[in-house]
């Protein structure tokens, strides 16, 4: 397996503004190399506007971004060292899939057996002569992670990549998001579904809207924020109901059981043993990080960032 020593990311105190309008605000945070971090917020947070800044195509108000140790721009060939996708409609629609490939390619020194190479990777071999015209987009953001990978670069920043996939597609590029990361490249992913990837990242960098820093850290230290449920089977649910008022719980019926929301396992466990409740099973139920993240990002009246307003992913 070929092994890349992939850049950090660094976001330093990151502003942008549009007249009165902050779509990112004081952003702060690093990108690791072998890892893929989630970069997480609501349609209309400024995580689109964040990349764009990353990538040297729209200029910060304050602030900076860097790839190892210079801005995306300052490296001599930039996109061999980011491959970035952010767009998946940014192709002309009279050119094939190969065509648009091989357009690219001649600017990071890549070959035509590399653009075959690369339809493979993304299963878009049997479209490789079609007119991108008749894509899917689903088979757009295919060839856009393509295009991304022709200089072989050691870090890869995609925004929503998972939009249009079909679930096998979805499934698909988890498992290629987490070789890269094996790799030893740097990943970067958007998203404002964190169940989209929450499978696949190691850290999260979660904002709200107005480009504001909320969390970040990773995966496993986000999921400690979230409140375990227990489901409880018991064959006297009135008892187990009487020792949920006694002890504040709020016990909810479930199937042929109660959810009890927020009470680790143990301890009802050991109020039941200690009040004669009889239990016939006691499991400890993940940790719902939606309610994190919907938590962590909910809606304080901030204006969304222009081109990216509530129901566009952004």
């Amino acid at each position: 397996m070929t092994t890349y020593d992939g850049p950090p990311i660094v976001v330093e105190g990151l502003r942008k503004t549009f007249g009165p309008v902050v779509a990112v605000d004081d952003l702060t945070f690093t990108v690791r190399p072998g890892a893929v971090t989630g970069f997480l917020g609501p349609n209309g947070a400024g995580k689109t506007t964040t990349l764009r800044m990353l990538l040297g195509l729209t200029t910060p108000t304050a602030g900076r971004t860097l790839v190892g140790d210079r801005p995306y721009a300052a490296h001599p060939v930039p996109a061999r060292t980011v491959g970035a996708a952010l767009e998946a409609s940014s192709f002309h629609p009279g050119r094939t899939g190969l065509g648009h490939l091989e357009v690219y390619a001649g600017q990071v020194g890549a070959s035509k057996t590399r653009c075959r190479e690369l339809l493979d990777l993304v299963g878009m071999t049997e479209a490789a002569d079609r007119r991108v015209q008749g894509y899917s987009m689903g088979m757009r953001q295919r060839l856009g992670l393509a295009t991304a990978l022709l200089g072989d670069p050691p870090a890869v920043v995609l925004d929503e990549p998972a939009n249009g996939l079909d679930p096998e597609g979805i499934v698909w590029m988890r498992h290629l998001l987490r070789h890269f990361a094996e790799e030893g490249r740097t990943v970067l992913v958007s998203s404002h579904v964190l169940g989209e990837v929450q499978s696949t990242v190691d850290d999260v960098v979660v904002i709200a809207r107005g480009g504001r820093l909320v969390h970040a850290s990773s995966l496993a230290d986000l999921a400690a924020l979230a409140d375990a449920d227990t489901y409880v089977v018991a064959p006297d649910g009135a008892a187990l109901r009487r020792l949920g008022e006694q002890r504040g719980w709020t016990v909810e019926a479930e199937g042929p059981g109660f959810r009890v929301p927020s009470v680790p396992s143990a301890e009802i466990g050991r109020a039941a043993h200690e009040a004669g409740v009889e239990l016939h099973q006691l499991a400890t139920r993940g940790a719902d990080l939606e309610k994190v993240f919907l938590r962590l990002t909910a809606d304080q009246g901030q204006q969304a960032a222009p081109g990216e307003h509530p129901g566009v992913a952004a």
